[in-house]
Formats: structure tokens, C-alpha cells, sequence
């Protein structure tokens, strides 16, 4: 299954802000799809998807509220200033601070953003993963009950196909005491069908572990080997 696009949010009202992030970006297929917004409309929208927010936090008077409207989206962001009085970049929480005041800022935001973006993919897969095992446990769980149990279940099923067996059998019943034996007979049957398919089934996998050189985890929990 291919990986969902990301999606990067620029916020800033400069174009070539937003030029100098696109262009820096490495143009591959990890390359994500980047929208565009003014501050103002981010702080005033809670609808906008991204994966990731670069922003720039230039103007010292909105940085704070740029900070908040971030930090309540609970996505990862990079701010981009030149404020020289803090460090090249620093981490807070899921912020990432950078100083513009030179030319490498674009690409150091872009290599940062790739990160970023991958480890957030990574961890998704990983979620999906132990997922998908959790669900195979359980499953597997459900089997290794089912085979257990059917030896019980089976034994059961005889006793209810031999007596409606002898009930439709006996003479002078009542058509409608027939009729329902007649059907308790029918439906033990399917369900004798079912079981046996539970055994042609089990017989199969165990040939498919011996031929793999292991024997499959359902049976060896009936077996005890």
C-alpha cells in the first residue's frame, strides 16, 4: 500500500518565503504537497490538514500567537526569525526554532522538514504494524480455541445428531414434533460438515508446516509438542 502524501503548511504573507522552501525541498517522490496561508487565516481556521508547519515567526509582535495557534494543533513546526539572541536552533516540545538571517536557513529547514516528516511516517507504520499484530494474536487466539475445543464440541454434535435421528424415527409423532426434528437433524448435519472442515483444514496446515520444517502454533498448543 503506497504512503499517504504529507502535506507541509507555509505561513507567511512574504511569496518568496514560500518560494525559498519549495525550491529547497528535495524533489523526490518523499516530496510532500505544500500550502500556502497567511498567519491570520491559520490562527483563524482549525480546519487546515497538515503534517508538518513552517512559519514564519519574523514579525516579533505575533510570535507568540503563532506559538499558540501551533502548539494547540498538536502538529510538529519549524519557526523561522532573526532573533540573533537565541541559539541557530533549539527544540521545544515539537517546535524547532531557526534564525533567517543567512542563506542556509531554507535548506537547513528543508533537511529538518524531511526528517521530521519521515520519522512521523515511520511511527505511522510502525502503529499500523503492531496493530495488524495485535489482531493476528487474537485471531490466532480464537483458533487455538476453536481446535481445542472441537474435540468437546464434536462429542456434543454426535449426541444431537443420534437423538434426532431416533426422533424422526419414531413412530405416531405429531407432524409438527417431526418436522422440528427433522430439522434439528438437517442443521446438526451442516454443522458436522463444518467440522469436518475444521479437521481438513488443520491436516493441511500441518502438512504446510511439516514441508516448511515447523509446525503451525494452533497445533502444537492441541498437541503439547
Amino acid at each position: 500500500m503506497p504512503a499517504t502524501r504529507s502535506t507541509v503548511l507555509i505561513l507567511s504573507t512574504n511569496p518568496s518565503f514560500a518560494r525559498e522552501i519549495a525550491n529547497h525541498w528535495p524533489a523526490d517522490s518523499t516530496s510532500p504537497e505544500f500550502i500556502v496561508l497567511e498567519e491570520n487565516i491559520f490562527r483563524d481556521s482549525a480546519s487546515t490538514h497538515f503534517d508538518l508547519a513552517i512559519a514564519d515567526a519574523s514579525s516579533p509582535g505575533s510570535q507568540f500567537e503563532l506559538k499558540k495557534a501551533l502548539a494547540s494543533s498538536g502538529k510538529p513546526a519549524i519557526l523561522v526569525h532573526a532573533d540573533s539572541s537565541l541559539p541557530f536552533s533549539h527544540s521545544d516540545g515539537i517546535m524547532i526554532e531557526l534564525r533567517g538571517q543567512d542563506g542556509l536557513w531554507s535548506i537547513v529547514a528543508g533537511l529538518l522538514g524531511r526528517e521530521i516528516l519521515g520519522r512521523r511516517q515511520a511511527e505511522a507504520r510502525a502503529r499500523e504494524a503492531a496493530n495488524g499484530c495485535a489482531a493476528a494474536q487474537a485471531e490466532a487466539t480464537l483458533g487455538r480455541y476453536m481446535v481445542e475445543m472441537r474435540h468437546n464440541a464434536n462429542n456434543a454434535l454426535t449426541s444431537v445428531l443420534g437423538n434426532a435421528e431416533l426422533l424422526t424415527l419414531e413412530p405416531g409423532l405429531p407432524a409438527s414434533v417431526l418436522a422440528g426434528a427433522e430439522t434439528i437433524l438437517n442443521m446438526a448435519l451442516r454443522l458436522n460438515e463444518i467440522f469436518q472442515r475444521f479437521s481438513s483444514l488443520e491436516k493441511e496446515l500441518c502438512v504446510a508446516a511439516r514441508e516448511s520444517g515447523r509446525r503451525p502454533a494452533a497445533y502444537a498448543a492441541v498437541s503439547g509438542k
